[in-house]
């Protein structure tokens, strides 16, 4: 009976994690379909080429073709998937995807996802500015590690879109669209599946025990160790609810919330948000080394300049607001 309850159990386990397996996957396809058909359109019609003298200088900047500014624009306002789909009908080089990959990786959803860090913690626009100029700078890094990208027109010749017929458009966009939906549908079906797993079993907390070195690496605090995890795992927007609750009854410092949103707003959805550019073809190496290594050296550098304010300026204040109001009127008193 009892090897029959735990089969019971898994099996509702598997049926919940394929259930929000499809519904996230349906509710990704509504972002996919017309946006990467929007694209579709838009490189078809000229006008992105019409564009390049506005949004080149720009792009130059980051090493990546004028094209590469539309997924950049949708991936950080729209979130991960809008930015997938735009990527996957542009004419873009793998070494393009992999700079384009990485800066959407840490600056994408930007008012959603802010809006969540501002709850928790950290105001949004500081939240934002940090994941932009990070974003920027880690894609100038790794810009030098990879081969000299193709310049746009180049790409853009190579692949006259917009010669062809709307009808020849259409059916190269409904095999790309069809291969790029396929792929992450499975993907998502695991992830998902296996994250419900890992919570119904009690893993994550098991993992953040075994994990405590690695927050240490981190340069973050124990205290910090159940939201970086969730944020790691579900990331900002599915962890949000968690993140949001929990940072509510923990007594943490300014320091330690402002060093913990910087690690997550660079590496969150770890699992998850890197798979889903695996089936353009780019290297996992990629998708998961550098966000982890900027991590890392930015939280460093944030709690050195706590170190040098503190010794010149007021000691550490406590982000709970009540206890800053409580403060406050001690003070009056």
């Amino acid at each position: 009976m009892h090897n029959s309850s735990k089969h019971n159990e898994l099996r509702r386990t598997v049926i919940t994690g394929l259930t929000k397996g499809w519904d996230g996957y349906i509710w990704m396809l509504k972002i996919i379909v017309p946006i990467s058909l929007f694209t579709s359109i838009l490189q078809w019609s000229g006008l992105l080429e019409k564009a390049h003298g506005v949004i080149e200088p720009a792009m130059n900047i980051l090493n990546l073709p004028a094209a590469a500014a539309l997924p950049l624009i949708i991936g950080a306002f729209a979130g991960i998937y809008g930015g997938v789909a735009a990527m996957a009908v542009l004419p873009l080089t793998i070494d393009e995807m992999t700079l384009i990959a990485i800066f959407l990786l840490i600056a994408h959803n930007l008012i959603q996802e802010g809006a969540i860090q501002g709850k928790s913690g950290l105001h949004p626009i500081k939240a934002t500015a940090f994941r932009l100029v990070i974003a920027i700078l880690t894609v100038l890094i790794v810009g030098h590690f990879l081969q000299k990208p193709q310049h746009a027109e180049q790409v853009l010749v190579a692949t006259p879109i917009r010669h062809e017929s709307f009808v020849a458009m259409l059916r190269e966009w409904g095999f790309i669209t069809l291969g790029l939906v396929i792929k992450i549908f499975f993907i998502i079906m695991f992830i998902l599946t296996l994250l419900e797993i890992m919570k119904s079993r009690g893993w994550i907390t098991v993992i953040i025990r075994w994990m405590s070195p690695l927050l240490r690496a981190m340069g973050l605090s124990q205290r910090v160790g159940i939201l970086w995890m969730t944020a790691v795992v579900f990331g900002l927007t599915y962890g949000g609810a968690v993140i949001v609750e929990e940072t509510r009854h923990e007594e943490l410092t300014r320091n330690e919330l402002e060093e913990l949103h910087l690690s997550i707003g660079i590496n969150h959805s770890m699992i998850e948000d890197p798979s889903l550019f695996l089936p353009l073809g780019l290297s996992p190496l990629w998708l998961w080394v550098p966000r982890l290594l900027v991590a890392v050296i930015a939280v460093r550098l944030l709690t050195a300049w706590f170190i040098i304010r503190d010794r010149f300026f007021a000691g550490k204040v406590l982000t709970n607001p009540s206890s800053i109001i409580s403060r406050e009127k001690e003070n009056e008193q």
